[in-house]
């Protein structure tokens, strides 16, 4: 099967990022893939307090993406958007997933948030805004058992080995990856979870300023089971695209079987 990443600059303008998604996922298509994987927040990174009114999951955001994997015929990982949330203060960062037919066959909340103090340097609390999620999700996609996780998550192995164990032999990676820890950490963690995990892993960055003080990584990627990158997007807005291949993947399993040594 051959995936695609799509690599994107969401600003505060709603539309306008939803036509350039709507673009990199045409793009994709032409390129053949079966699989269109989007970022984290592709419908808004903006200050708050312009940001748009966040939408049930049957909103115009799903209604959106479901027609473009009709119109496409492909599937579509729509990376994440606003949904509303458990109450007027703070909404669930979501992703969903689209069949060809344009059906909603999954939905993921993010479970982990991103609350971090330093003093004199950084001060940001995801969960003042965001709901934690609090189900792993596995589902198929084209017959491939899929894990899906939402960027932060990237830092805690026990969900991947979660997901892994829960059959996933892909997972999906949508992000925003903050410039100065991406340098040092998105690909080493990417890397981690595919080769700890035994799955491809299939990254979504947004790439580029989005707002006053938050530049994004990039460097969207797809990496094989053995950790081995197979495709990376330059820093720039586009897609890039790689096979996978699940004989090699049942290849990395036999001869190697952590999954199957594993001691609990």
């Amino acid at each position: 099967m051959r995936v695609a990443v799509c690599q994107l600059n969401a600003r505060d303008d709603r539309a306008q990022n939803l036509a350039v998604a709507r673009d990199l996922l045409g793009r994709a298509a032409s390129a053949g893939a079966e699989l269109a994987v989007l970022p984290e927040y592709v419908d808004y990174l903006g200050p708050g307090e312009s940001a748009p009114k966040p939408e049930p999951v049957d909103g115009e955001f799903s209604a959106f993406f479901g027609a473009a994997a009709r119109e496409l015929g492909i599937w579509v990982h729509a990376g994440s958007f606003h949904e509303t949330g458990p109450d007027e203060q703070r909404t669930y960062n979501t992703s969903l997933v689209f069949s060809p037919t344009g059906e909603l066959v999954a939905t993921y909340r993010k479970i982990h948030l991103y609350d971090v103090e330093i003093p004199g340097r950084v001060s940001y609390k995801e969960s003042r805004s965001v709901a934690a999620g609090s189900e792993t999700v596995v589902t198929e996609i084209a017959g491939l058992p899929t894990g899906l996780s939402i960027c932060y998550d990237l830092r805690f192995p026990e969900l991947y080995r979660r997901l892994a164990i829960g059959g996933a032999k892909l997972i999906v990676v949508p992000a925003a990856f903050m410039l100065h820890t991406g340098r040092d950490h998105w690909e080493v963690l990417l890397r981690a979870r595919a080769i700890e995990s035994q799955c491809y892993v299939v990254a979504a960055g947004q790439i580029g300023d989005h707002e006053p003080r938050r530049t994004c990584f990039g460097r969207s990627m797809i990496i094989d089971p053995w950790g081995t990158v197979l495709a990376q997007a330059p820093d720039k807005v586009g897609i890039v695209t790689a096979e996978i291949d699940l004989d090699r993947l049942e290849e990395i399993r036999t001869e190697l079987p952590s999954l199957a040594n594993r001691r609990l």
